[in-house]
This record gives structure tokens, C-alpha cells and sequence, in this order.
């Protein structure tokens, strides 16, 4: 048993109010001293907050949503956090007069001990001040093995504890605390046992919940599924259900079931920066363009002021944006080149050091060109960029290499892909798709010489002069890199109309005919195109029947 060290006396607990609000701070400082205590301390912005909490180690942190002036406060407890100022014997409140699905779901994330809603009322404070001090007393060693990842420690003190009638009130939460220390040893087996005889006692969201993630790490998949189906219905256990979900089919390699699945966990929680990192990089995996620039913006949008903040988001916007921009239609095309031409700009008036960005900068207006037909200029800006630099990121490389291949200098492009493998490291997620990634483009980059939009312009000029066989070619390639690129599916519909006219389909044809009716069957058309749509499925439909 390890040793505990002991609880300071409730009058000696130290208190952090955060908020923009002078009569809040009064009303909660007032509930506390009426308590016995007195070491209170306010702060009205996030700096300050910070300060305080680099020279003082506060028990009991209550924090608003709408702390003006600098960060939001669901910023600010994440950096509190990340820098150690909050452990798991530390109570924190989060205030809020928002009680949207949306907030709540960030900030049971977070998972503060407390959600109040304002306005505040003077008694009711007083009274749920001093249920949380009761619960942090009674549950202190036990929060503090945990906190030390002693889960067997835990385990022992929790189960001496549920033997107390006297602690009652408290059973759920020592509950939830073996239920997680039994998963973080991975003995699955026995938190699904555990789990399941809570099942008998407890209807909350998190038991079942915990027992489905059992099940998953221990494959049983039917009992699994059975039970997500149900889970996904209720409030208070979807949101940790796709999670739970997400993380077991990523887990599995099945990234693309793993990426519809992060996309609806993002929707339910969208300030969660890694999960928007984790869905920019299985929409890449996925060939979604679409989803990467909305990835990449929701980034850049939820980072602003808080601890993942960097130039870096702005740049990956502009990425995934030159990206799309090589998958649409030339009219769409335009307006996102303009966009990030734009986006460049204000990137360089907002970062004066710009010249730490040079690189970078450089590989992006070569893109900008390449996709404005301005190849040649592009090529003599590419000419002083052939190296991965291993100092820069990732992306910043896998930029050079789309950059390489768009101005044809394909052997370039693929030379640097291969240098970049000694980049990835470790099993983390991130290294895991981004390695599989650069496989990928690896494989592609050697057989596909074009970009999409490239490839759809070829084929539009064979299908003129009645080439339909090299324009189906092209097409397929275009899918290959675009598969839920509706243009690019009407377009191939359209070929493959004219080759079931000309000589029917072949079994690859037909193939690919599934693929556009499914991508086609979803996708956002309009009136013009699903009459087109019709007319080719018609004609292929009394060619092939005609022919079997």
C-alpha cells in the first residue's frame, strides 16, 4: 500500500474563483467563507488565473465558460490540466449560464466534479460547496491512489469503502473509480462482470458504457454491437458511445468505418482538438477532401487561444484547401484558389517572422500556381525545395511532395515520400495513418500522374473525340483519388453509358457502375444533374439488358 500523504484541514484549502463577473466571485466567496474558509482567491481572466496557479497549488477550482478578455474557460481548464495544475484530488466547478448539448458534451470531457448554471443562487451554492467538500474528503485517498496510477491501491481502498452503509451517497463514484482501475490494468474480463453486476444496481450512461468497452477489447462483437445500438439512442451515453466506437474500429484498422464515426463525436463535442486531428487524418486515409478542409478549419477555429494554438493550423487550412481545390469543378476551383491566395496573404501579414515560414510559404504559392496553370513559374519555385527538412513537421514535407508531383517531378515527389518514412515513429495513432498514408500515396503517386481535377479535363477531351475507353481510364484514377466526388461519379456514368451502348459492360465496368449509383444514391445533386443521372443509369440499364 503506498503512502497517502494526509488531506489538509478544510480551513486551510485553497480556492481559485475564475470569472469576468464581480457579483459571482462575491456570491461564491461569500458561500466559502460562511464554511470556515478563507483562502479565496478571484481571478477575472485566464492570465491571471495561470499566474496564481504557477505559485499557489489550489484544492478547489471553479471556472466560468465566458471568462473574458483572453481564453474561454473550457481553453482555460484544459491548460490547467495539461500543466499539472489539476490532479485528481483537486475539485473543480465549471460555471455557465450556456447549457447547450453542444458545451455540455465539451465539458463532460473535461469531466469537472460540478456544472453550475447561472445565474447563481447565494443557498444553493452554500449547499453544493459543501457536498463536494464532503465528497472530497471521503473520497480523497482513494482520488489520490488513482491520480498515482496505483489501481490496485485504489481497488483495495474502494472496496473497504462500499463496505462503510455510512458512504451510501458516494457508492457511484467509487463504483466508476474500480470500474476505470480495473480497465487501465486491462483485466476485461473482470470489469465486464464487474460492470454487469453494477447493471443490477445503477441504470447511468457510464456503466454501460464501461461495459461496452469490455466487450470490444475482449471481441465480443455481436454483445457489443446489440448493446451501441441501444446506447445510441439515449442522451447521456452517445456522445461516449462513437467514441468508445471510434476508438475500437481504429483500433482494427478499419479506418473507414473509425472515420464516419469520429465525425459524428465531433459534431456531438467540436471543441476537442485531437479528435479533429484524428478525423483530418482518416479523411485523408479516406480520400475525402471535403472532410479534411472542414477538419483543418475546425481546428484552426477551436485551437484560437489555447495551449494547440499555432501558425501550423493556419497553414494545414491552406493545404487541405489547395487540396479541394484540385478535386471540384474549375468554378469551385476558383473561388477556393482565390480563397487561400487570400488566406496567404493575411498569414503573412499577421506573422512577421515570416521568414521562419519561408519554405513553407514557397511550396504553397508553387501549388497556388500549378493549380492556376502556371506550372513553369512553379517549377523554378520548387527548384530550391527537394530536401526533407527534419526539423519541420510532417506536413510540411507531404507538401513538398504533393507540391513535386502537380509540376510533374514525380521521381522527386516520391524520393522525399521515401525519406519520410524516417519521420514516423512509435505506435501512436497519429504515426500509425500517417504511416499507412505515405503508403498510400506512395502506391498512388507511382500509378496516378495527375491530380483529379487534371485527370477529369483529360477524360472530358477523349469522351469529345469519342475515346471512351481512355476516358473511362482516366476517370477510374480520378475516383481512385476522389471516390465521393459526385462530379467525377456523373462523369464516369456518363462514359460508361456510351461503352454499355457501344460494346456493353465488362465485369470491372460494372463494378465501377455499383460505385457511382452508391456515391451518386447520397450525394447533393442538383435537378439538372439527377435528370442527367437518370438518363445515363436508363441507357445503361437497356444496353446491358439488351446485350444479357
Amino acid at each position: 500500500m503506498i503512502k497517502i500523504p494526509p488531506q489538509p484541514p478544510v480551513k486551510e484549502l485553497n480556492v481559485l474563483v475564475i470569472d469576468g463577473q464581480s457579483l459571482v466571485q462575491d456570491t461564491i466567496k461569500s458561500a466559502f467563507l460562511e464554511l470556515g474558509i478563507e483562502n479565496v482567491r478571484c481571478a477575472q481572466n485566464a492570465f491571471y488565473a495561470l499566474r496564481l496557479c504557477e505559485h499557489i497549488s489550489f484544492d478547489i477550482i471553479l471556472v466560468a465558460f465566458d471568462v473574458r478578455s483572453d481564453k474561454d474557460g473550457f481553453n482555460l481548464l484544459e491548460e490547467m490540466r495539461f500543466k499539472g495544475y489539476i490532479a485528481k484530488t483537486t475539485s473543480v466547478v465549471f460555471l455557465s449560464a450556456d447549457t447547450s448539448a453542444e458545451l455540455v458534451n465539451c465539458v463532460i470531457e473535461l469531466q469537472p466534479d460540478d456544472f453550475w448554471v447561472k445565474p447563481l443562487d447565494k443557498s444553493r451554492v452554500a449547499q453544493r460547496i459543501n457536498y463536494i467538500l464532503k465528497v472530497k474528503s471521503q473520497l480523497y485517498r482513494l482520488n489520490y491512489c488513482f491520480d498515482q496510477e496505483e489501481y490496485p491501491s485504489a481497488i483495495y481502498l474502494a472496496q473497504r469503502q462500499l463496505q462503510d452503509a455510512s458512504l451510501a451517497q458516494y457508492y457511484p463514484q467509487i463504483n466508476r473509480l474500480i470500474g476505470r482501475c480495473l480497465f487501465n490494468l486491462q483485466e476485461y474480463a473482470d470489469a465486464e462482470a464487474f460492470y454487469r453486476q453494477l447493471l443490477t444496481q445503477y441504470d447511468y450512461g457510464w456503466v454501460v458504457v464501461g461495459l461496452l468497452r469490455t466487450l470490444l477489447k475482449q471481441d465480443k462483437i455481436e454483445q457489443a454491437m446489440t448493446l451501441a445500438d441501444d446506447l445510441l439512442e439515449r442522451d447521456d451515453a452517445r456522445f461516449a458511445t462513437y467514441d468508445t466506437l471510434t476508438e475500437y474500429y481504429i483500433d482494427k484498422e478499419n479506418y473507414e468505418k473509425g472515420y464516419e464515426l469520429i465525425k459524428e463525436a465531433s459534431k456531438l463535442a467540436p471543441r476537442n482538438i485531437q479528435r479533429h486531428r484524428k478525423a483530418w487524418d482518416l479523411a485523408r486515409l479516406n480520400h475525402d477532401p471535403f472532410g479534411q478542409y472542414t477538419a483543418t478549419q475546425n481546428m484552426a477555429k477551436y485551437a484560437k487561444n489555447s495551449i494547440h494554438d499555432t501558425p501550423d493550423l493556419q497553414l494545414n487550412v491552406i493545404r487541405s484547401g489547395i487540396d479541394l481545390a484540385s478535386t471540384v469543378s474549375s468554378t469551385q476551383a476558383q473561388k477556393l484558389l482565390a480563397e487561400m491566395e487570400r488566406k496567404v496573404t493575411k498569414f503573412q501579414q499577421d506573422f512577421t517572422h515570416v521568414n521562419d515560414f519561408k519554405s513553407q510559404l514557397t511550396v504553397l504559392q508553387a501549388r497556388l500556381l500549378t493549380l492556376g496553370d502556371n506550372k513553369k513559374q512553379a517549377e523554378e519555385l520548387m527548384q530550391t525545395q527537394g530536401e526533407v527538412n527534419s526539423w519541420h513537421s510532417v506536413e510540411d514535407n507531404l507538401d513538398k511532395v504533393k507540391a513535386f508531383h502537380e509540376v510533374g517531378q514525380r521521381e522527386q515527389s516520391l524520393a522525399i515520400l521515401d525519406r519520410m518514412k524516417e519521420q514516423i515513429h512509435g505506435n501512436e495513432f497519429a504515426n500509425q495513418v500517417m504511416s499507412e498514408y505515405i503508403d498510400q500515396e506512395r502506391v498512388e503517386r507511382s500509378e496516378i500522374h495527375h491530380n483529379p481535377k487534371e485527370l477529369a479535363e483529360m477524360a472530358s477531351i477523349h469522351y469529345k473525340n469519342k475515346r471512351f475507353a481512355p476516358a473511362y481510364k482516366l476517370l477510374t484514377q480520378a475516383m481512385q483519388l476522389a471516390p465521393k466526388n459526385p462530379n467525377i461519379g456523373l462523369s464516369l456514368l456518363k462514359v460508361l453509358a456510351r461503352i454499355a451502348q457501344d460494346e456493353g459492360l465488362n465485369e470491372e465496368q460494372n463494378s465501377g457502375l455499383k460505385h457511382c449509383k452508391l456515391l451518386l444514391k447520397t450525394a447533393e445533386l442538383t435537378a439538372q444533374q439527377k435528370l442527367k443521372q437518370a438518363q445515363y443509369i436508363d441507357a445503361i440499364s437497356q444496353h446491358n439488358t439488351s446485350r444479357s
